[in-house]
């Protein structure tokens, strides 16, 4: 099989999968015939095809998928006038804190916060596949600590926690909250055609955050909590 013909069955493979790919995963097409160093090397070529397009190609944390470009959610939108369910301030604080400084307990969320933490806002987080127990810490009640998914970094269209942004200032921090606002990642796969590139930047449960917070949301203006300094 030559190099446009591999690229084909790659683009083929990464079109009609409903989840991200693995290099290991787009191997096996070749029945291991190729190697990792090839593929990868495809990869990114296919990126640069797909370059001028309304559909890039990226690697998120759980690999390699289709997704439309930031862009184009305008136009998609109208396809799915509908309103999603909404993230409240205090629900995107706390994922915030937890992306931020994990591993995290209940009380280290409450005491940056200032506030008492509702146990249905972290249960909200764990059921969106965003938030996940990773272990418990070693102290009296042994509190659960709280970590963020590969699910979290492919929604948010990222490979790894590295490429969250720095948060500096005040205003690079509501940037990052604006981002969760509006960046949670979802595509679907149309099989039947090769045309029908098909991921959505909104999901059915898109992240929005309305302007006040409820239950126990803090109203202060900025996330002075991410970075320690409160003003």
């Amino acid at each position: 099989m030559n190099t446009a013909d591999a690229k084909r069955v790659l683009e083929t493979a990464l079109i009609c999968s409903q989840q991200p790919l693995q290099v290991r995963e787009l191997r096996a097409l070749f029945d291991d015939g190729l190697g990792l160093d090839t593929i990868k090397l495809m990869l990114q070529e296919l990126q640069l095809d797909w370059a001028q397009r309304g559909v890039e190609l990226v690697c998120v944390a759980t690999g390699w998928r289709f997704q439309s470009r930031p862009e184009m959610r305008e136009y998609l939108d109208r396809l799915h006038p509908e309103k999603p369910p909404r993230y409240t301030r205090a629900t995107l604080e706390t994922l915030a804190i937890i992306a931020y400084r994990q591993p995290v307990t209940r009380g280290d969320i409450e005491d940056i916060r200032g506030v008492t933490v509702n146990s249905l806002l972290l249960k909200q987080l764990e059921d969106r596949g965003w938030v996940e127990v990773i272990g418990h810490r070693e102290a009296i009640g042994r509190p659960a600590l709280f970590a963020t998914t590969k699910h979290f970094l492919d929604d948010l269209g990222l490979e790894s926690l590295d490429q969250l942004p720095l948060l500096e200032t005040p205003a690079q921090q509501i940037e990052v909250m604006d981002a969760l606002n509006a960046s949670e990642l979802t595509y679907q796969a149309d099989a039947d055609s090769a045309q029908a590139l098909i991921t959505n930047n909104d999901s059915e449960s898109e992240v929005s955050a309305p302007v006040e917070a409820t239950g126990d949301g803090n109203s202060g203006d900025d996330l002075f909590f991410l970075t320690g300094t409160q003003p």
